[in-house]
């Protein structure tokens, strides 16, 4: 599986999420909140108004679905998938919310639209990986992940990095504490954690012309070593979620 482009990936370690940006810069620290002088209001012989009663906050976000599906006819997402129902990334330059999500049971619903009926499923377990995905989006009863698979070929569609809704009922959350941030442009790779940030690679190879590197947010489906690949020379290959934009297979 080759990935390709002209900008920044980040990886986050444990699921492993890249995604292709500009060059990385250092975070800045947050800024340290600033104490404010209380100042007690000289009393009047005004009478005190009523209080107007607080409104409820409206919960944000899609309306929980707790329906039952049968998710034997329902396509799987994974890395061979070509699901026209599935939709691209609509966000490929933004942030990770730095949790992991995975089925609970042997398969969970994909959803296009929350509003709407599932359009895939993601196991819980595959042999490529690709089960344990980074949640982009997260509501009270709803994540927006990233997935494997695709919506088309190249030649026939949209061939981009793959998204989909999940109930939160239905997936495992966990951590995402690392990040791994590759730069084309800068040549580097660079691993950040709570921060900072370690430079691990000052160059490395990228695509064509012809079959460039997507850019933006990805993650990895698996890492592993396959020592009849005599071109890897025995190193681990990193499988990335993302596919490319020109390459049919």
């Amino acid at each position: 599986m080759w990935i390709a482009g002209a900008a920044v990936v980040a990886l986050v370690i444990g699921l492993g999420v890249w995604w292709f940006v500009r060059a990385p810069e250092p975070a800045a620290s947050a800024p340290s909140p600033t104490a404010t002088k209380t100042i007690t209001p000289t009393p009047t012989r005004t009478p005190t108004p009523t209080p107007t009663p607080t409104p409820t906050p409206t919960p944000t976000g899609f309306p929980a679905n707790t329906a039952g599906y049968s998710l034997d006819a329902l396509p799987g997402t994974d890395v061979f998938a070509v699901i026209p129902a599935v939709p691209v990334d609509d966000e490929p330059d933004a942030a990770f919310t730095g949790e992991a999500a995975r089925p609970r049971d042997w398969a969970a619903p994909v959803f296009a639209d929350p509003l709407g009926q599932p359009v895939s499923k993601l196991l819980r377990e595959f042999v490529y990986g690709g089960t344990t995905v980074p949640v982009v989006e997260r509501q009270e009863h709803w994540v927006k992940v990233l997935l494997t698979g695709r919506q088309a070929v190249p030649s026939e569609g949209n061939p981009a990095q793959v998204m989909g809704w999940m109930r939160v009922q239905d997936v495992e959350l966990t951590p995402l504490d690392s990040v791994v941030a590759v730069s084309i442009s800068g040549r580097t790779v660079d691993i950040w954690h709570a921060g900072t940030y370690e430079r691990i690679s000052t160059d490395f190879a990228w695509g064509t012309t012809a079959t460039p590197t997507p850019i933006g947010r990805t993650f990895v489906m698996l890492v592993r070593a396959d020592p009849s690949l005599w071109y890897t020379r025995g190193h681990p290959i990193v499988y990335l979620s993302v596919e490319s934009a020109t390459l049919e297979g």
